[in-house]
């Protein structure tokens, strides 16, 4: 089938998805999502294929979610978040949640809803240009997909969130779990390739089932029950609103979202 949003091919016995919006910094819009949905039914229906790398076209990953088309369609109050975010929440979750291995090549920014797709991956490439960071509540937004505080631990969680963290390097984001491998920029999808095409020589049912069982402990831990609270947090923050989102997309709808990061990026210059 033909995408609007992504480019999706097989590469042998792996499936490679590129996010294909780079003119926006790959911003995940209602499209992208739909089709990221799209993509993997493919993946995990073709058993030809026995992993799926991710990656974003152009200089960066993923800017995150859409801030542009949001601030034109100016949703509000919690009936309307709720299938909005529940969207956002289950097309990022099908990378941790699908049989089959995924793994991210990062490359630049990458950045809020962006990250936690780096983050649902089961391995993640990272390029030495790659900035990770969840700049939220910088402008009064919630998090969709609070899968950090599990793979970075509570205290660089709250470091890195309640600050809106934004220029995290590749090299820190290793340090800290997020990453697996760094090399340098223009490798990181060969590498991913690599990486996947050697997964795709282990036996089928071998690296589904280590994988569940990977993923059940978290569920026993409650990573499941977590995020779905943290979701409904977010639902609550996202709902009710926040003076500065309402004003970063003000100026975003009047001016531009180069103006209104610019607001942003302002408030915090000095401390």
């Amino acid at each position: 089938m033909g995408y609007e949003t992504i480019l999706y091919e097989t590469r042998g016995a792996v499936a490679s998805i590129t996010l294909n919006r780079p003119q926006r910094l790959n911003a995940m819009n209602a499209a992208m999502l739909r089709e990221l949905h799209l993509a993997m039914d493919a993946a995990e229906a073709d058993e030809s294929v026995r992993a799926v790398v991710l990656s974003g076209a152009g200089a960066g990953f993923c800017s995150g979610f859409d801030l542009k088309e949001q601030a034109e369609a100016r949703p509000a109050g919690v009936a309307q978040w709720r299938g909005l975010l529940r969207r956002d929440f289950d097309a990022i979750m099908r990378f941790w949640h699908s049989p089959k291995p995924t793994i991210a090549a990062v490359r630049g920014a990458c950045l809020a809803g962006g990250c936690e797709l780096a983050l649902a991956c089961d391995i993640t490439v990272a390029a030495e240009d790659a900035i990770f960071g969840e700049p939220e509540l910088r402008f009064g937004a919630g998090i969709v997909v609070l899968l950090l505080p599990w793979l970075a631990g509570p205290k660089r969680a709250k470091q890195l969130l309640l600050t809106g963290e934004d220029r995290l390097d590749a090299r820190r984001a290793e340090a800290m779990g997020l990453v697996n491998e760094i090399v340098p920029a223009g490798r990181e999808l060969e590498r991913a390739l690599a990486i996947a095409q050697g997964l795709a020589a282990i036996d089928v049912m071998a690296l589904r089932e280590t994988k569940r069982a990977i993923n059940r402990t978290y569920e026993i831990m409650g990573l499941g029950e977590a995020l779905e609270a943290a979701l409904d947090i977010d639902l609550q923050i996202e709902g009710q609103g926040t003076e500065d989102k309402r004003r970063f997309l003000e100026i975003a709808r009047e001016q531009g979202l180069r103006a209104a990061i610019a607001w942003r990026d302002a408030r915090f210059a000095k401390r």
